[in-house]
């Protein structure tokens, strides 16, 4: 089975590269979330929320496309198992452009004070953003084993196991955040939400 040969410092070095690129990752969201680097094009209230329902069938996307590539696994499907996640990645990556243009550009909503069931979408908010963190190093470290080995290379490595921890990780905090986008669409009243401008 033929399979994409990634440059032999990565082949070499998995963990650096994962700590490189969360490291990355890191340093962009919490920049632009709170560095006001003034980098992304000022949007309005109403782009916000195109984008958060962009982002929110980006997600519910990657759910199906990482559950197909556990099935597939499961199956002994490794080609279509390779393809379904190197696809889960690019989805995430979409979501990682759209998410940073809605925050940077724009801004978010926060539900107030005394709303019915607050402490139930913070907690699910709090619990996928915890998840979203922890996984990523996971999850690049288990995609960039998988780009750089073979299969049978693969079985010599923690390839399986990382990417067990990153699939379950990764799944939980996508649900969660899908959960918490549906409460802030459809149960919550506008007067229950407040928008926050984005600091860039």
């Amino acid at each position: 089975m033929s399979t994409v040969r990634g440059p032999q410092f990565a082949r070499k070095h998995p963990r650096a590269v994962a700590a490189i690129g969360t490291v990355v990752g890191y340093v962009v969201v919490i920049g632009t979330v709170y560095g006001g680097a003034g980098i992304y094009p000022e949007i309005s209230e109403s782009t916000v929320d195109l984008l958060s329902h962009a982002i929110a069938v980006v997600n519910a996307t990657t759910v199906l496309t990482l559950l197909a590539g556990v099935y597939w696994i499961k199956h002994d499907e490794i080609e279509k198992h390779r393809a379904a996640m190197l696809t889960a990645f690019a989805l995430i990556l979409v979501f990682l452009s759209l998410y940073l243009l809605k925050t940077g550009g724009g801004g978010r909503k926060e539900i107030i004070a005394g709303a019915p069931l607050r402490g139930l979408y913070l907690g699910s908010l709090g619990v996928h953003i915890v998840l979203s963190v922890l996984s990523v190093p996971f999850v690049l470290y288990a995609i960039t084993l998988g780009v750089t080995h073979t299969p049978a290379e693969l079985r010599e490595t923690a390839h399986a196991t990382i990417g067990r921890l990153a699939v379950t990780a990764w799944l939980v905090s996508l649900v969660l955040g899908i959960a918490a986008y549906l409460m802030l669409t459809f149960y919550y009243s506008p007067e229950q939400i407040e928008f926050v401008r984005g600091m860039a």
